[in-house]
């Protein structure tokens, strides 16, 4: 069944087959609690006879959100505690995120900020909030990059991006604008030149960072629409969650940032799982993740490797995790690991 709208209910998600009538019930729970949302792009990207489909995954809610464990958190990697107006998180010395929206096209069963975005979160900034949010940045020189995240960025009219962006321009000190979106691979369309004007409307250097976590959602479709990006001169880079029964396989891994790469799309940062509520399905471990990212090292081009990290909770921000491939063995002496896993003596013995 092809769907025309956004699915939002759990009689949606039933209509369009993409759960069964007698999950309702446990599902309608889960919606209770979680915003859902699913384009009609990503509905016809679920593979319906496989029930462990990578995008369903994704997507389409579970019971086992319901399910919460004593380490997870409702603001995992700390925004709160680094947020001094409304939409501002001031975590690093040289750069903000101004979240204006709290919504999205699509919900991702694993967000972070899985209590914060949808009808039942924060909203969008009003505009003396967004005042207050903008003076914010203006009062600090030493902010060099605003992010623009949410919610999703790109779900706000171009009029709307392009007064942002205005007011932004209007910040010497700013340096830097960058765009966090899914928008380029479930709604496609957006990606008009409407759209692009507003991006380009600024006289900063502009950045959009795709969220994607598996090589089909790079359709021909999000290949033209990021395509259309870059060819206006906008830089495009990736970002990625690692999460069990959807990437965390290495020849997923290697064919999803090969395929960014394909598309003009450096890869940037791959995430291990954040401890958001609920969401203890997705995460594996982080000597499983190690493995993954070693593996690609051999397996694909220098330019296909992300960087992996985790958000130290608590709002501490972001850590390497990628495990060592050297070890100092005293004297000078390191211990030197191969794509293979053997070992090698640097500076080597004669």
């Amino acid at each position: 069944m092809t769907a025309h709208r956004p699915l939002r209910t759990a009689g949606d998600l039933v209509e369009a087959g993409l759960i069964d009538a007698s999950a309702e019930e446990a599902i309608a729970r889960v919606a209770s609690r979680y915003a859902i949302a699913i384009s009609p792009v990503v509905a016809n990207l679920i593979d319906r006879t496989d029930p462990q489909d990578p995008i369903s995954r994704q997507f389409v809610p579970d019971a086992a959100e319901l399910t919460l464990t004593p380490e997870e958190r409702a603001d995992p990697i700390g925004d709160g505690a680094h947020s001094p107006v409304s939409g501002i998180v001031h975590r690093y010395p040289d750069r903000v995120l101004l979240k204006a929206v709290h919504v999205c096209p699509v919900y991702c069963r694993f967000c972070f900020r899985r209590e914060m975005v949808g009808p039942q979160g924060l909203g969008t900034l009003t505009p003396s909030e967004l005042d207050a949010a903008i003076a914010y940045i203006s009062e600090h020189p030493e902010i060099w990059e605003v992010i623009l995240t949410g919610g999703d960025p790109l779900v706000l009219s171009p009029r709307r991006l392009q007064e942002i962006l205005e007011r932004l321009d209007a910040i010497a000190h700013v340096k830097v604008v960058r765009f966090h979106t899914r928008v380029p691979v479930v709604e496609p369309h957006r990606i008009d030149a409407d759209l692009i004007a507003a991006l380009k409307s600024s006289g900063k250097a502009t950045y959009v960072a795709l969220h994607a976590n598996h090589p089909r959602e790079l359709t021909a479709e999000a290949r033209a629409a990021a395509a259309r990006l870059i060819d206006a001169g906008i830089v495009m880079v990736s970002q990625s969650v690692l999460l069990k029964g959807v990437n965390d396989d290495p020849e997923v891994l290697a064919e999803l940032m090969r395929a960014f790469v394909e598309t003009r799309i450096k890869p940037y940062y791959l995430h291990h799982p954040d401890l958001a509520p609920g969401t203890s399905h997705f995460r594996l471990t982080i000597e499983k993740g190690q493995a993954l990212v070693a593996s690609l090292r051999g397996r694909v081009s220098g330019l296909c490797q992300p960087t992996y990290i985790l958000d130290i909770p608590g709002g501490h921000g972001k850590a390497v995790i990628s495990a060592s491939a050297i070890e100092a063995e005293g004297g000078g002496c390191y211990t030197v690991t191969d794509f293979h896993g053997n070992e090698h003596a640097y500076p080597p013995k004669s």
